[in-house]
């Protein structure tokens, strides 16, 4: 059993690094300006669901796989780049009247969600930070190093989950003033288009 001081300071670290900003916290919060709170909640949803993922490749070895080759980071790292140069596409050619035929209780669900996983799983930099962070407070004395695994990343989750839904939700109230005017809807397409695309190069240059 991990003992209750290591879960302590790893859980704060780890809420520390929620609040940093990065692809998945700035993804949340232009999702939740643009869309609505519940567009937001849901593409996090789909985020912790790529964690879950990550971290079950840490906990089972696979996540090593794109640390050790080239070409498997490199392939999912064109992935991940690719897709988000399609959200910086849709985005920038978004029209404001789309955006108001389109509510947030017509949008799927589904769609929304795999948004989020798709997201974080194309994005080899996390499984190789997981692969890295996490083994740092997994120790045999205190049993399976895989449970030990899947424990951390269900903390990392919580923390992700508590300051995720504050920017998803601060950012949909935001949202919600702006969307009562034409040019403020279409600026903040065009944020979330240049957001995007520079996540798209930034992932597209990372090094292993």
């Amino acid at each position: 059993m991990i003992p209750l001081e290591t879960i302590s300071v790893f859980f704060a670290i780890s809420v520390m690094m929620a609040m940093a900003p990065g692809p998945d916290n700035l993804f949340v919060l232009t999702q939740s300006a643009i869309h609505g709170r519940r567009t937001g909640f849901l593409v996090l949803l789909g985020l912790c669901t790529g964690l879950m993922g990550h971290t079950a490749m840490v906990a089972f070895g696979v996540a090593a796989i794109f640390q050790q080759s080239e070409l498997a980071f490199n392939l999912l790292k064109a992935v991940g780049a690719l897709y988000l140069c399609w959200l910086a596409w849709q985005a920038f050619t978004a029209q404001p009247a789309d955006m108001s035929a389109q509510t947030e209780s017509q949008r799927s669900a589904k769609a929304l969600f795999l948004r989020g996983v798709v997201m974080n799983l194309t994005n080899p930099k996390v499984a190789i930070f997981f692969l890295a962070f996490l083994p740092q407070f997994a120790k045999p004395e205190n049993g399976s190093l895989a449970i030990q695994i899947l424990m951390l990343g269900a903390l990392v989750i919580v923390a992700t989950l508590l300051v995720f839904s504050a920017i998803a939700w601060g950012a949909g109230k935001i949202g919600d003033y702006m969307k009562r005017s034409v040019a403020a809807q279409t600026v903040l397409n065009r944020i979330a288009g240049t957001v995007f695309g520079a996540l798209a190069i930034k992932l597209a240059l990372a090094d292993r």
